[in-house]
């Protein structure tokens, strides 16, 4: 199954005019921002996956956490316009299904992730089986990838979207993991149905 990733509508509240004051790509950007300072999840020189990464906010973050030393690599079905200009980056455009891509972001990455992000949600339809079934089929997705992808003793920060299917998938991914625990920025749109998985210590146990 082809997974379709896309952004949601920004709506021009005060995280969306601060991010355009301060350069960010997305107002997403300080629910990054935001866990890096209180859980310290990226570290110096670490080697970063972003999953679903358009239209760029998380890039800068983790590109400016990892410093010089580290690496970020990204991948988002829809393109990054413009291009970061972070020496540490690279974005491709493919989708995170196709059976090239994960040997493709090891290759630009050097080795597998310390980290993995996914701020990625599913197209919406505004059927709830349907949307539901969307998301169930994206985590799945990223679940099959994370013992390719991440390091063992790695760390994860992932969106998950209410729902007794995604919540099946994430207590499946917990599993993988020593500690885990949900995260809600206060970036985070009010009503809004989603949390953050942040899980440490990647094991792939079940």
């Amino acid at each position: 199954m082809r997974v379709r990733i896309v952004g949601h509508y920004q709506r021009k509240d005060s995280f969306h005019r601060r991010a355009k004051r301060e350069g960010f790509r997305s107002r997403a950007a300080y629910k990054l921002e935001e866990i890096q300072k209180s859980q310290g999840l990226l570290r110096r020189g670490d080697r970063v996956i972003d999953l679903g990464c358009w239209p760029g906010g998380w890039l800068q973050v983790a590109a400016r956490a990892v410093g010089p030393s580290g690496r970020v690599v990204g991948v988002d079905v829809a393109p990054i316009e413009p291009a970061l200009r972070n020496q540490n980056v690279v974005a491709l455009c493919a989708d995170l299904t196709d059976a090239v891509v994960p040997a493709r972001m090891l290759d630009e990455l050097g080795g597998r992730a310390d980290v993995v992000l996914s701020d990625a949600a599913p197209k919406l339809t505004g059927v709830r089986a349907r949307d539901r079934a969307r998301e169930q089929a994206l985590l799945e997705a990223i679940e099959a990838l994370l013992p390719v992808l991440l390091a063992p003793g790695g760390n994860l920060l992932l969106k998950v979207l209410d729902g007794p299917e995604a919540q099946i998938v994430e207590h499946r991914i917990r599993r993988g993991f020593q500690t885990t625990r949900a995260l809600r920025p206060a970036a985070t749109r009010k009503g809004s149905a989603e949390h953050y998985l942040l899980a440490r210590g990647f094991h792939g146990g079940g």
